[in-house]
């Protein structure tokens, strides 16, 4: 399923080009925390820094060791779209795979997303520090209110 990219204030690939199966078949070619670190890494680099304009306050995740930055729009086809960024390389990689599994879904297939457990099935979740994992818990819940906003509507 393809979404228009047209109106979408800050795209990127992932979630459209970069899907949740990719990065499942990606990751588990990887037998070290190492591999999955520079996997990490190569995400980041392909999430588009978002401009200055648009790391605004108001989108300023708390509880991460790095500052980020996690924005979302309801779009006229009423799926959602994420964006985000992140001062840290690993970080930013994390914010990535939550965007893949997050992107063009509608506010209910959001909200059915068990992130927690795409982490754990990438063998992510056991190798976070429990300050970085609790940064991921933020962002999830993020996510996760942003989706229950549109639901209640």
């Amino acid at each position: 399923m393809t979404q228009p990219t047209k109106g979408l204030t800050a795209p990127h690939p992932f979630g459209q080009e970069i899907n949740q199966q990719q990065l499942i078949e990606t990751f588990n070619q990887c037998r070290q925390w190492e591999d999955r670190y520079r996997q990490l890494i190569l995400l980041a680099k392909k999430l588009p820094a978002l401009s200055d304009n648009l790391k605004q306050q108001d989108i300023e995740i708390s509880g991460c060791e790095n500052r980020v930055w996690l924005g979302y729009q309801l779009m006229p086809n009423g799926y959602l779209h994420f964006y985000g960024d992140s001062e840290g390389r690993i970080v930013k990689g994390l914010l990535a795979v939550i965007l893949t599994a997050v992107e063009g879904k509608t506010p209910k297939q959001v909200s059915e997303t068990n992130l927690l457990a795409l982490f754990h099935q990438l063998g992510l979740e056991q190798q976070l520090s429990g300050s970085r994992l609790n940064g991921v818990k933020s962002l999830i819940h993020t996510v996760q209110n942003a989706a229950e906003h549109y639901t209640k509507d």
